[in-house]
């Protein structure tokens, strides 16, 4: 019987998660800035709920198109590259922002170039991660790694919000600026793109794996295409795109972008609110560690399908909570936050099983991106409903048809299919 490897008792697997962590956590916090800015450039510039949205939707657009090409240029030139020149970009869009005065360089700035820079750490970087330097315990990094999300959350949305109310919204950039330049210097000493680079194997393996694939000579662009066109004739595919889509059009686009400038239609200052976010971050990395542990033991499309349909519930009761207050919105945090990304780790597991380890960064890549462009279409299109009708409740509402439609999907995901062969452009 094989035994597993020897190893330093720190698998240096470990030090990777923690910088991408830390990464995550940092971009996290760069796309929780429109959500706290929409209410000040209102006041400031005078510009409507509905065009800063439409900024705030370009952003996501971008954030998850780039994806599926950035983890094609990952394969080419290694992780470390692709994230410290994404890093070099948010850096200079968010610096920038501090100094525009109209409405199409604020799309610019945060719409195009900082959805870019944002993207190209996305969607890949959860994935990679746990299913190169990891051949146990999976589904605990990329829960980890998704929890990112909701920390960055927590540490900056609050911090964010009252340095908007006491010393002004350009202050605050400047904040998120200048983290992440820190960063930088970090993820250049540290990150590596496979464990062989440093002598290992992958943490938990019982046999020496074969030498990684040389990085591909294709030109990325093509190869993420070619990637695309093998997916969509996968009915699989086809599900999984779909459902990601409702994930992102009911987590990121509405509440992400929405809930502050919602709650303030209640009276809730940005503060409080902001706070109430964050709280739903606290939560949502308990739900996403323990999804990513349920997500090793457990079938994976089950797993969607409660996530989602809960999710729906909790979305169909907010117009509620925000009737009966305190105790309605704290069951709403509660329940809300615990289902914020679960989805991801059992996602990651599914694409991995179906499409394959090596193929998993730029299959999931072009998933998130389907995440996204939900989440641009659902940020554009509760700012366009809340002109016209005031209220948010039309948005919540048909989020919650949608994360019921999403359940039945997944539940039709993996039946009688088999692992999508390799085209020559990938292979």
């Amino acid at each position: 019987m094989d035994t597993p490897l020897a190893r330093p008792r720190l698998h240096y697997g470990w030090f990777v998660v923690a910088v991408a962590f830390v990464l995550l956590l940092v971009t996290a916090g760069i796309r929780s800035v429109p959500g706290v800015l929409m209410l000040p450039l209102e006041q400031e510039f005078g510009w409507t709920r509905d065009l800063v949205s439409l900024a705030v939707g370009v952003n996501l657009l971008f954030f998850g198109l780039c994806g599926p090409f950035a983890a094609a240029v990952m394969e080419r030139f290694g992780m470390r590259k692709v994230m410290v020149g994404a890093l070099a970009v948010l850096v200079l869009a968010v610096a920038l922002t501090t100094q525009m005065d109209a409405i199409w360089q604020f799309t610019l700035l945060w719409g195009i170039f900082g959805g870019l820079g944002s993207g190209a750490l996305a969607g890949w970087v959860a994935a990679t991660v746990a299913n190169r330097w990891f051949t146990t315990h999976r589904g605990i990094v990329v829960g980890l790694l998704t929890a990112s999300t909701a920390t960055g959350q927590l540490i900056f949305l609050p911090v964010l919000a009252a340095m908007v109310e006491y010393v002004g919204w350009r202050s605050a950039v400047a904040l998120i600026a200048t983290v992440t330049v820190a960063i930088i210097p970090l993820v250049a000493l540290v990150i590596r793109n496979r464990p062989q680079d440093v002598g290992l194997q992958p943490y938990g393996a019982t046999s020496a794996e074969l030498p990684p694939p040389a990085p591909t000579s294709k030109n990325p662009f093509r190869l993420a295409f070619q990637t695309l066109g093998d997916c969509i004739r996968s009915r699989d595919f086809l599900l999984l795109a779909g459902s990601f889509f409702v994930c992102g059009a009911s987590t990121n686009g509405l509440i992400g972008s929405h809930l502050i400038p919602a709650s303030h239609d209640h009276g809730m200052t940005e503060v409080v609110a902001a706070s109430m976010l964050a709280t739903i971050g606290i939560f949502d990395v308990i739900g996403t560690l323990a999804s990513g542990w349920l997500s090793d033991r457990w079938s994976s499309r089950w797993l969607l399908f409660w996530y989602y349909g809960l999710r729906g519930l909790s979305l169909l009761f907010l117009p509620y909570a925000y009737d009966l207050g305190r105790p309605g919105l704290l069951f709403f945090i509660v329940f809300y936050g615990l289902d914020w990304v679960a989805t991801v780790p059992p996602t990651v597991r599914l694409t991995a099983d179906i499409f394959g380890k090596e193929r998993v960064s730029t299959v999931y890549a072009w998933l998130f991106a389907s995440h996204q462009l939900g989440a641009s279409l659902a940020a554009v299109l509760a700012g366009s409903i809340r002109v016209w009708q005031g209220s948010y409740n039309l948005s919540f509402i048909g989020a919650s048809i949608l994360c019921f439609i999403a359940s039945l999907l997944v539940i039709q995901i993996g039946r009688g299919t088999q692992k999508l062969p390799l085209s020559e452009a990938t292979a």
